[in-house]
This record gives C-alpha cells, structure tokens and sequence, in this order.
C-alpha cells in the first residue's frame, strides 16, 4: 500500500489512548494536543526509501467551513511540535496551543500546519545540503525536497483543502531543521513563499550556508523569519548574523521581507523555540488590521 492509501487517525483534544507511548522511566505518556489533529502513520517514500508519520494540525472552523481553503506550513522535526508524549526530552512547541489561541484572536489567517517527523537515523542525512567532509555523513537535502514537494505536498492536496499558491506555502524547522528549510526554501521560491528559520545550524560544512546565499542568481520575493539565541554556543550566533548580513546584501529588506531575531540568552531547545514561534507566525501569516480611523 502507497503512503497516499495510508487510514488517517483523527483526534482532538486532550488524550490519544490507542496510542502506546511512554515516558522515560516507563509510565504511560500524557498526550497534549490542542485541536483538530490528524495522524498519517506508516507513511512511505520512493524517493527516500524510508516511512514516517506525518501530523497535521487542521484550524478552527476546518469542519464547519467545507467552501474554505487554507495556506499550508510545512513543518520539519514533526514530533516535536504538538505533542510532548513524542517531543524530544518531552517537551513540545505547543505549536498547535499557539496556532490556535493566534487564528481565534484573529492575529494571524487560519492555516493548516503539517508535522513531517524525522526517522531518526536518517535525520542528519536528509536535514542537511552538502556532505560534511569531517563529520563524513550529511548532504541528502536535495532529495529530502523531492519527498517533500513530490511525496508529500500531492498527498496534503488530496487529502486537505489546500490553497497551493507558492506565496503563501511555508516550510520551517529548528537546528538542522532550520537549515534544511532555509536551503530548500531558496532553492525552490516556486514552492514556498514562507520560511520560518529557526537557530539553524549555519556551522555545517564550514558555513556553506553562506556560499550558498552569495550563490542565489536573483532575490526572490521570499518571505523569512530568522532568528538564534545568544546561548547557542561559541561561534554560531555569530555564523546566523552573517546569514542576516548576506540576505540583506541580496536585497531582502530587515522588518519588511525579512524579520531577524537574537534573543538574549536565548537556548538551542524545544522550549525555546516555541515560545518565539507565535511571533514567527505573526510575521509569516498575520492578519493585517486596518488603521483606525483619524480623529477630527
């Protein structure tokens, strides 16, 4: 059976319990999901030759509004977002708690956010653009982007209501995670609009990331949230102000298509990571709110 046939599982708030998880010293997990969350296990890749699960957090009003269709994040790192039963350490994001106090506020536009876990041992391999000559592992990035645009983007618009407008397709990720996104994002603007770039980790392969920015033929109309903390070791805050420094050397314009963000004593963790997400989002899918009107 192709990942495309896999059963969807659907659950919403708070507990999943046909799913056997456990915490570190054997108890049975707490799940904390917030929402609409539907499951895609077992899902198979030709290109990768590997299966994952996918998770896929619907908005407020998904069921109720059948005529809408919704802009589509696409996440890396998918077990770490939603859930602390499956979150690395057991601490979540609380992506889906923030996307949705966020969308009912009316701060941001309604969106589908799909998780794509990693497979554990293929993580390095997959998350990364180039081969590190003295780690002697990585540089799968470019297939990765084929699972994703060619695996898992047709399978989301069969199954989901999408909006497949490239300006409004984000892709996004943390560490590793951020790097993959940033390099795939640019490398393919006909795809993604969005990017929601997170702490990455621009030390791979002696900051090739940086060759990989002077390289770019054109600027795109790429819209990019950037940011690391002041406590992600020696020398890589300094390796994302670089990456900073070339975006806007490229064209990208600070508070306007681009946001960057260091966060004083700011740590390379989950926790971390989702307590700025809400401002990513803002900058990323905000609703834009009308002037008032002047008084006279």
């Amino acid at each position: 059976m192709s990942a495309g046939e896999e059963p969807v599982v659907s659950r919403s708030v708070p507990e999943i319990p046909d799913i056997e998880e456990t915490d570190a010293i054997g108890r049975p997990a707490r799940h904390t999901l917030t929402g609409e969350i539907r499951y895609h296990h077992g899902f198979k890749s030709d290109i990768l030759s590997n299966e994952r699960t996918l998770v896929v957090y619907l908005p407020p009003g998904y069921e109720s509004r059948p005529e809408e269709r919704y802009p589509v994040l696409y996440m890396q790192d998918g077990q770490n977002l939603f859930d602390r039963a499956t979150a690395f350490g057991g601490v979540e994001w609380g992506l889906d708690e923030t996307a949705q106090r966020l969308i009912i506020d009316g701060r941001i536009r309604p969106l589908i956010i799909v998780g794509v876990n990693n497979t554990g041992e293929h993580r390095i391999e997959e998350y990364t653009p180039a081969r590190d000559g003295r780690l002697r592992m990585g540089g799968g990035a470019d297939r990765y982007g084929r699972f994703l645009i060619e695996e898992v983007m047709p399978f989301i618009d069969r199954r989901y209501r999408t909006l497949r407008d490239p300006g409004l397709t984000g892709l996004g990720g943390s560490s590793l995670g951020g790097l993959v996104s940033f390099y795939l994002g640019l490398s393919r603007p006909d795809v993604f609009g969005r990017l929601m770039v997170m702490s990455p980790s621009a030390w791979w392969n002696r900051t090739m990331i940086l060759e990989f920015i002077r390289s770019l033929k054109a600027k795109s109309t790429t819209r990019i949230w950037l940011d690391i903390g002041t406590r992600e070791g020696k020398f890589t805050p300094h390796y994302v102000r670089s990456m900073r420094d070339h975006l806007v050397k490229a064209g990208w314009r600070l508070t306007d298509d681009l946001h960057f963000l260091e966060v004083k004593n700011g740590e390379h963790n989950e926790k971390a990571w989702g307590e700025r997400a809400g401002r990513a989002l803002e900058f990323l899918y905000g609703v834009r709110r009308p002037r008032a009107p002047l008084k006279t």
